[in-house]
């Protein structure tokens, strides 16, 4: 190849591509189209800046990027004009020997042409498509693509298995272990005097660099190789002897995909069922407000032990609420007891709706949630830079990046057969292989954290994702057949719902299964759950039988629910104790008067007139049945029960109110935009229309073709006009505003009226030109 041959621009080039060329680099390089470019040459010039490389860069697999380094280095020394090569596919194939196939490199080679990053250096020549006879040349910002300063993937630990550099680590003194360990936690790059070629052999840098554990950049820039940094820092070891596609599975596994569905949909009920007792928690007693903003960690204990969950598990049920637009920050209505009046978290009014979903709705809500939200809840009590906790839904955990980084960990998962396991440490070299440049965050606890996240919302299990997790990840969210396809996923998932019980003699209902929705309303009034699971135990006490009763069912009904709903005999024992308590329930009425105690039975009154609840509550005696108090119905009910009585609430009518809590509520605010990813998208239909709109700068700023033309506004240009109007042919002209910014266009002329030309461009179709402004004009 002759490098002093004229080369071929990348303007030349992208001006030759089609529109469905063109359409596909906008759409993997989108930054390119923002704000439209103004021609061929503005966006050859965008496509060869470093910026925009760096972000080209995200995309490429570590395949790519040795492929990109060895191009480079076959490059070294031939740039001119701003370019760099020719560079032929056997120089690249030269220096990566086998560690990749020939058919890989061409196929790198080509995506690296298609995104403008290299392009065919042929002048004038038609494309090649033969790869062994095609040379290609680019861009002197070129290496701002690859994620380190140096070329680690050719260097002299390329090839080296990990065991190797472990050996070679642990050889060193304690002065150079601890220069690596310093790059490897921080930056990777590092300056010292002794980088130099000519430097001091016995000095730390310069024995590490002849040992090939650093890599020299220039004469005082040294760089840690990636291999080399993962090792130190105890993460799964980068392997570059080979470059090949890493198989992120071992093949099928213990279990089916019906099982694994089977346990997705386990953890997503358990998600539910632990949803909505965190729900009740914080409806009755709402969190408080760190000054800094979001929710300590004193507060999630709290919740924790009165949900009877671990902690980290509350971090992640606070945040998805808070996602889902379930829980937020607000002045709770009604305020509890004791209540400073300042702003808590505390359910939304969204909330109530949203408990009497079914169960895959329920579901699809809080996993489309945890999947979209810009924040780790795994991350909740960690410490910042600054030795601060990291407090849940506080502003310090805001991470945009995280569900794009959520997504790459769960898509390797994708491209292996459904009920295929894949290990933690076979997902981090995928991810290391898929996305080079966050080498530093691929760690066993960033990956294995997600995954475990991902296992409790129900859309990974076994090792596999589930079925219902396949369809979210995959589905289209930008209408709702993407999200009726998910719900469709989750419903099968489910086992399907029960409506009866099994009555035990030891007082407990067994529900083998998920409950329908009225069944599980009616259990929970007459009943407490003691264990939960795939079969969940509840136990009827006095307590939750009493709860049923100030709900105004009565004794005979709770009766007639458990005989039509039990698949077994109730026991007699249950019968007598929902009887007794139906028969004790309500002697006592409760009214609001501030509020009021009425009894049938004299002697009873009196004996709560002469109990401790009286004086809590102040009661006193206005005739020998009717007692009054000052304190609410509320504050009298319990005081009575906590003393032994069994009091019901009444109205002025004299029927029973539910006197159960609903909790407090805040209102449900409109939901946050979503945070913009680090590279920007593009619609479908905005890349042909930026695309129209680049073919429209060329054609106006093309170079004459030797057509009529004419020089400046006036009557040559009338003529010429008039020509275009007669023969329907357009006009190219030049063009100076107002403000004096000059233009060029292509204008189909409709018309020439009072010193103006009406006429249509690729962008408008209704514009007008002064002729005194028009500084030249051509017949096209």
């Amino acid at each position: 190849m002759n490098p002093d041959r004229p080369q071929r621009g990348l303007a030349e080039t992208l001006a030759d591509r089609s529109d469905e060329q063109l359409a596909q680099l906008l759409t993997a390089r989108p930054d390119l189209a923002s704000p439209p470019p103004r021609g061929s040459a503005v966006l050859a010039q965008r496509a060869l800046s470093a910026s925009s490389l760096a972000l080209a860069g995200d995309a490429l697999d570590l395949a790519g990027v040795a492929v990109l380094e060895a191009f480079l280095d076959a490059a070294a020394g031939t740039d001119r004009h701003d370019l760099i090569g020719p560079v032929t596919r056997d120089d690249v194939v030269s220096r990566l020997g086998r560690r990749l196939r020939r058919a890989e490199v061409d196929a790198r080679l080509r995506a690296l042409e298609a995104q403008c990053l290299i392009w065919d250096s042929g002048a004038g020549a038609p494309k090649r498509t033969d790869p062994k006879k095609t040379a290609w040349v680019g861009g002197i910002h070129l290496a701002a693509a690859l994620p380190w300063r140096g070329h680690q993937l050719l260097g002299p630990l390329a090839t080296v298995p990990p065991d190797e550099i472990r050996a070679l680590l642990d050889d060193l003194d304690d002065r150079p272990r601890e220069l690596l360990d310093t790059l490897a936690a921080g930056p990777a790059l590092g300056r010292s005097r002794d980088a130099a070629p000519d430097a001091d052999p016995a000095a730390p840098v310069s024995r590490l660099i002849a040992a090939g554990l650093l890599l020299r950049i220039d004469e005082q820039t040294v760089e840690l190789p990636p291999m080399v940094g993962r090792l130190l820092r105890g993460e799964p070891p980068l392997t570059t002897a080979t470059l090949g596609t890493p198989e992120p599975t071992a093949g099928p596994g213990r279990f089916g995909a019906d099982d694994v569905d089977a346990a997705g949909a386990g953890e997503a009920l358990e998600l539910l069922r632990h949803a909505g007792d965190l729900v009740d928690v914080v409806g009755r007693t709402p969190a408080t407000i760190l000054k800094s903003g979001g929710l300590g960690i004193r507060e999630l204990r709290r919740l924790a032990k009165a949900t009877g969950l671990p902690v980290a598990r509350v971090g992640l049920l606070t945040e998805v609420l808070a996602a889902a637009r379930l829980l937020d920050a607000g002045l709770p209505d009604p305020e509890p007891a004791d209540w400073s009046g300042d702003e808590a978290f505390a359910p939304t009014v969204a909330v109530d709706p949203w408990l009497h979903l079914g169960p895959e709705r329920r579901w699809h809500a809080l996993a489309a949630a945890w999947l979209e939200l810009p924040r780790r809840p795994w991350q909740i009590g960690d410490t910042d830079r600054d030795g601060n906790t990291l407090a849940a839904l506080s502003s310090e955990l805001f991470d945009a990046s995280a569900p794009l980084t959520r997504r790459q960990i769960l898509a390797p998962l994708l491209d292996v057969p459904p009920a295929a396991p894949v290990e933690t440490e076979a997902l981090v070299d995928t991810l290391c292989w898929r996305h080079p440049r966050q080498l530093r965050r691929w760690t066993r606890r960033f990956v294995g954290e997600t995954l475990r996240e991902a296992r409790e919302l129900g859309l990974v299990a076994h090792g596999c994702l589930t079925g219902p997790g396949r369809m979210l990840l995959t589905a289209s969210t930008e209408d709702d057949e993407g999200a009726a396809e998910v719900l469709a996923a989750m419903d099968r998932a489910l086992p399907e719902p029960v409506d009866h019980f099994l009555v035990q003699a030891d007082l407990t209902l067994m529900v083998p299964g998920p409950m329908t929705v009225e069944l599980a309303e009616q259990v929970q009034a007459i009943a407490d759950l003691e264990s939960g699971g795939a079969a969940s135990v509840y136990r009827i006490s006095e307590d939750s039988l009493r709860r049923a009763l100030d709900t105004g069912r009565s004794g005979s009904e709770i009766v007639t629910l458990l005989e039509s709903r039990s698949r077994t005999p109730v026991p007699q024992s249950l019968t007598y104790l929902v009887e007794d308590v139906a028969r004790r329930h309500g002697s006592l009425r409760v009214g609001v008067a501030s509020s009021f105690v009425r009894c049938e039975d004299p002697a009873l009154l009196a004996a709560v007139l002469t109990s401790e609840a009286a004086a809590e509550v102040s009661l006193r005696a206005l005739a020998s049945t009717v007692a009054v108090s000052a304190a609410s119905l509320r504050e009298v009910v319990d005081a009575l029960r906590r003393h032994g009585f069994a009091p019901a609430g009444e109205d002025s009518t004299g029927a029973l109110v539910d006197l159960r809590s609903r909790g407090s509520r805040v209102p449900a605010r409109a939901a946050s935009p979503r945070p913009r990813p680090r590279r920007a998208r593009i619609a479908p239909g905005q890349v042909q229309t930026v695309v129209d709109r680049l073919r429209a700068a060329d054609r106006a700023d093309a170079p004459p073709t030797g057509s009529v033309r004419a020089a400046g506004g006036g009557e040559s240009a009338s003529a010429l006009i008039q020509l275009a109007l007669r023969t329907g042919r357009p006009v190219r002209l030049g063009y100076v505003d107002a403000h004096g910014a000059a233009s060029r266009h292509v204008v189909r002329p409709r018309a020439l009226h009072a010193g103006h030309l009406l006429g249509a461009t690729d962008d408008e179709a209704d514009v007008s030109f002064s002729l005194h402004r028009i500084t030249h004009l051509e017949v096209l």
